[in-house]
């Protein structure tokens, strides 16, 4: 929606201020995601749990996160982006001062859904970026904002590591609560609002079918092992799951101001772009869970590579880094031969990462070479899917397919954490009083990885192709939309 922005009140705040604590919040919000990763192996005896059951705390966090993506979008542009934000961070604060404070299995899920609805931050922020800016900053803002995904990621697990294994599991979370304090208080203070909204009436109905259906879809994935894939109980919440999504779906083609514009989504050039960012993002995440699992069994396994919690995090940084070095590669890749061409590139390095993981992990330097090249595999194919949805939309629509973009990526990575959770906890073997993941069971992550790549670049080769001068043109407008 374009607007007079000087004209509507004075700018209190230059644009690099902006863009820095913008930066900064996603830096902090996608911290969430791999703060207890070094942590989690020892996290059933500290929390008196089974390793299924701690599985949920990465699972609950980011299905939190897909949920509320695209609600707090809607809500940010009904009553405010940066009231929205300021309520997103105040609730990571809050739930990472919750989990500071127990040891209790359903009090640490409970602050873990609240960090994962702080996920609703980085759109929130993205928004922010093209109100705020003058036109020609925003692509550049936006590049950097979606950085901070690889930078936070990098950065996340060797400082967690650092922490958890030099103090108190409990302080990663005061940890968080305070980063969390420190960007809520720049928001608040600096930050000033969008004059921007748009008024609707809020779809609360699609709002719960979608929470609902995602949590009933997820809820079998995760526990299906220890219910039976053929119980009653599992089956019956795959049913639910089947009937509330289809009636979420019907119910939101018909509601006058819907919480996702599913007819944007049948396009097929956006039709198969969301798909295949489900499949990348979960064989993204199946990466995050597996890797540094491998890297700290001990050596006494036969597999096990023996490293600390922060050799393991340092180890795993360059794919980060890579991921953030490999973006701007993909927008010139994509100008030049298309963004469906970037897309399925993207996800062959990926599948190839995971190749190279199968068969080469016996020693740290191998760990690594694979996270890197998964990481380059990312940073191409994250980068590619705006560039694909700008060009299937009209400017006027973009906001919504974004949104929907970005409900598809981290559903996900929420089912991939879910699949790869139950395949490391029930394919172990007992090191004295310890359970411990099998190579078997890293080796099937693995090919679990390549097969969502593989699945990404089928459904990429259906997405209908364009020309250079076209793939161009949506990657300049993905930089110029002023939404």
């Amino acid at each position: 929606m374009s607007h007079p922005r000087a004209a509507i009140r004075p700018r209190s705040t230059s644009p690099r201020s902006v863009v820095i604590i913008l930066a900064f919040i996603g830096i902090v919000v996608s911290l969430m995601q791999t703060l207890v990763i070094p942590v989690l192996p020892q996290l059933p005896v500290l929390l008196h749990s089974s390793a299924t059951d701690v599985s949920w705390i990465i699972t609950a966090t980011l299905l939190a996160g897909a949920v509320v993506t695209p609600i707090s979008g809607r809500l940010g542009d009904m009553f405010g982006k940066r009231r929205m934000l300021v309520i997103s961070l105040a609730l990571l604060a809050i739930g990472s001062v919750l989990c500071a404070l127990t040891s209790s299995l359903p009090i640490m899920l409970a602050g873990r859904i609240l960090q994962g609805m702080a996920a609703g931050a980085i759109p929130l922020g993205i928004s922010i970026l093209r109100d705020e800016l003058p036109r020609e900053k925003v692509g550049s803002a936006v590049a950097t904002m979606s950085a901070t995904m690889g930078v936070g990621g990098a950065i996340g697990l060797p400082v967690a590591a650092l922490i958890a294994q030099n103090a108190d599991w409990h302080v990663l979370f005061w940890a968080s609560a305070a980063l969390g304090a420190v960007a809520l208080v720049l928001v608040a203070v600096v930050l000033p609002e969008s004059p921007v909204r748009t008024p609707a009436r809020f779809d609360g109905v699609g709002a719960a079918g979608l929470m609902v259906g995602l949590v009933a879809l997820l809820l079998p994935i995760t526990k299906g092992a220890d219910w039976g894939w053929n119980s009653p109980l599992t089956l019956g919440f795959f049913a639910t799951a089947a009937v509330v999504l289809v009636l979420w779906g019907v119910f939101e083609l018909r509601v006058a101001s819907p919480l996702v514009d599913l007819r944007v989504s049948a396009r097929p050039r956006v039709l198969f772009t969301n798909l295949a960012s489900i499949a990348v993002g979960f064989a993204m995440y199946a990466m995050n869970l597996a890797f540094p699992q491998l890297l700290m069994s001990p050596s006494a396994t036969g597999y096990g590579l023996g490293q600390t919690m922060v050799q393991a995090g340092l180890a795993l940084a360059p794919g980060g880094l890579v991921m953030m070095l490999v973006s701007p590669v993909s927008a010139r890749l994509t100008t030049r031969r298309g963004p469906k061409v970037t897309l399925i590139l993207g996800a062959a390095v990926i599948g190839a990462g995971y190749v190279l993981a199968l068969f080469l992990t016996s020693a740290v330097w191998q760990v690594i070479v694979a996270s890197m090249v998964i990481g380059a595999g990312i940073g191409l194919a994250y980068a590619a899917m705006p560039a694909l949805i700008m060009g299937a939309v009209p400017l006027t629509e973009t906001a919504a397919a974004n949104g929907l973009n970005s409900l598809m990526r981290a559903f996900g990575t929420s089912a991939s954490a879910a699949v790869m959770g139950v395949v490391l906890a029930n394919m172990t073997m007992s090191l004295g009083p310890v359970k411990v993941p099998t190579m078997a069971g890293f080796h099937t992550t693995f090919a679990i990885g390549a097969a969502a790549a593989l699945v990404a670049i089928a459904l990429a080769a259906f997405i209908p192709g364009k020309d250079r001068a076209t793939a161009a043109a949506a990657v300049d407008s993905a930089r110029l939309v002023d939404a």
